[in-house]
């Protein structure tokens, strides 16, 4: 995190709403990943399917309705396109 000028965030212990973003994408994570799919044989079986779910679902198709009912990338692109 150094080498990029970054931080971490912490917030207080046990106090959800403090990172609410983050606390609803673990939530969707969990129904729509983690509990809906069998259990992984491996961490490496796990990891890979957990890349394509976040790759080709989540940021390309999946609809967010905080944005719009966009997918995160369709939302980048009309970001950058309104600001080109």
């Amino acid at each position: 995190m150094k080498q990029f000028n970054m931080k971490p965030s912490m917030s207080r212990k046990g106090n959800c709403y403090d990172n609410a973003c983050i606390e609803a994408f673990h939530s969707i994570l969990k129904r729509e990943f983690i509990y809906s799919k069998p259990k992984f044989k491996t961490k490496e079986e796990a990891g890979q399917k957990l890349y394509r779910y976040l790759e080709f679902f989540y940021n390309r198709k999946r609809s967010n309705s905080t944005i719009g009912y966009m997918s995160p990338v369709r939302f980048e692109q009309c970001y950058y396109e309104c600001i080109a």
